[in-house]
């Protein structure tokens, strides 16, 4: 199935350095292919439905519950039961639609690890000024710098018809989350004995790339400003990471800062974006996996292997529940996956490989990419000596009243030490939510006054 679509669109594709797609081409945007460049269609057996446009709009729980306001994402699906659960006895059944990383996870864990599958709900959708921006872009977007650099490209996907593994990332990397928000990164760093250490982050992120109506030409080489505050615990409250991301690094290099208290000065951190390891993190994430992968691309060789359908975690609004508390959800060896949700996914699969010059704790990293709405859900990482190391997920949900979708949960599992990472959490804390930040906020000379808001 993946490899004749795959061949197709490559065959449609002219050669580097003109339109990056054909108007032919770009004409199925919309019509066989949704408005960012997945297939409409429904799977030959069904499996996978038809998309009919996303959910656009809230369901009735959210209105009566909020009363118009903002809050928490309630469940649009609640009440429907798993089709079937995988587990480590019957994985076998489904193993051309997990990847190496989950069947590592369901070995290790083969009492307690398990996978509930529910029908597949293509619930994405995006607001009708991002589907013009990346029929634009389609026409124009173009890479440059050997792939670090974007060109030609605004507001929208920039490569709704990929054709290489670069092009796939850079749209999980642009792809739309708003323009300005504030949200609350709850992340525990789990031991083997089911203990942990928490820490809690404030994030502002300004999508400087997402605005609407933006001459690509005119805005300026950022893609998006970070800013992360630790607020607890007391140890690393008022750290700080600041991070300015380049579109072109040639032209803008990436900046990146950090403050804690101690030091009382913000310091360049020149290499942030790639392997060095996450605040409060344990040695369990390196900074290129927030976001699941963020960060420079120059390390890695990038492959556009293939499509295939994946059992992805997907519609998580049972885990984004509430009702639930922290430990509720981060248990001994992973999380609840009684609360998780899978269905299954067309996906984009992604080979990064180490450059023979190149250094990196990670040799080889194989990204599953979900068709819909470019979301990096699964990441199978091997380590130096090309051994599974660890499995990323990314549990995510529609936010239905703002057209875009929302991590929720991310974990980071490490099949060597019997430990794991979870990350993005806010269930005890205020949703995600709409902000009026801008530039300037983001400035580094206002580190102090931003550790203290």
């Amino acid at each position: 199935m993946g490899g004749a679509l795959l061949l197709g669109v490559m065959a449609a594709l002219p050669a580097a350095g003109i339109a990056k797609v054909a108007p032919e081409a770009a004409a199925r945007l919309g019509g066989a292919l949704t408005p960012i460049g997945a297939e409409r269609a429904a799977s030959a057996d069904g499996a996978i439905p038809e998309w009919t446009g996303g959910l656009r709009s809230p369901p009735p729980c959210f209105t009566a519950v909020q009363g118009g306001g903002q809050g928490r994402y309630c469940d649009p699906f609640v009440g429907e039961q798993p089709l079937f659960t995988i587990t480590a006895a019957n994985a076998g059944q489904y193993r051309d639609h997990l990847s190496a990383g989950q069947l590592a996870l369901l070995e290790r864990y083969p009492d307690s690890y398990r996978m509930p599958v529910y029908r597949t709900r293509r619930s994405f959708a995006n607001p009708d000024f991002i589907y013009a921006a990346t029929a634009r872009n389609a026409l124009s977007a173009t890479l440059d710098q050997g792939g670090e650099a974007l060109v030609d490209a605004a507001t929208g996907i920039p490569f709704p018809l990929p054709e290489t593994g670069r092009e796939v990332i850079w749209n999980h990397r642009t792809r739309y989350r708003g323009v300005a928000v504030r949200r609350w990164n709850n992340q525990f760093a789990v031991t083997q004995s089911g203990d942990y250490n928490r820490t809690r982050f404030r994030e502002d992120i300004l999508f400087n790339y997402s605005a609407p109506s933006v001459d690509p030409k005119a805005r300026g080489g950022v893609l998006m400003y970070f800013l992360q505050v630790a607020t607890a615990p007391e140890r690393l409250a008022g750290s700080i990471l600041l991070i300015h991301d380049s579109l072109d690094p040639g032209a803008e290099p990436r900046q990146a800062w950090q403050f804690s208290p101690g030091q009382r000065r913000l310091r360049k951190a020149p290499n942030i974006g790639y392997d060095n390891p996450g605040m409060g993190a344990d040695g369990l994430r390196t900074n290129d996996q927030l976001d699941t992968f963020s960060g420079g691309m120059d390390r890695y060789e990038w492959k556009l292997v293939d499509k295939q359908t994946l059992f992805v975690p997907a519609n998580s609004y049972r885990l984004h529940s509430g009702a639930l508390r922290y430990p509720d959800i981060v248990q001994r060896n992973h999380i609840d996956q009684n609360l998780s949700r899978y269905e299954l996914r067309r996906v984009w699969v992604v080979d990064a490989t180490l450059k023979a010059n190149a250094t990196h704790q990670y040799r080889r990293r194989r990204f599953y990419v979900d068709e819909d709405g470019w979301q990096i859900r699964v990441v199978d990482i091997h380590d130096a000596r090309n051994q599974l190391w660890r499995v990323q997920e990314t549990h995510t949900v529609m936010a239905y009243d703002r057209l875009y979708e929302l991590p929720v949960c991310e974990t980071v599992y490490d099949l060597q030490s019997g430990r794991y990472l979870v990350q993005a959490l806010n269930n005890e804390d205020p949703e995600t939510a709409e902000a009026s930040f801008d530039a300037e906020h983001f400035k580094s000379s206002s580190a102090s006054k931003l550790a203290k808001e």
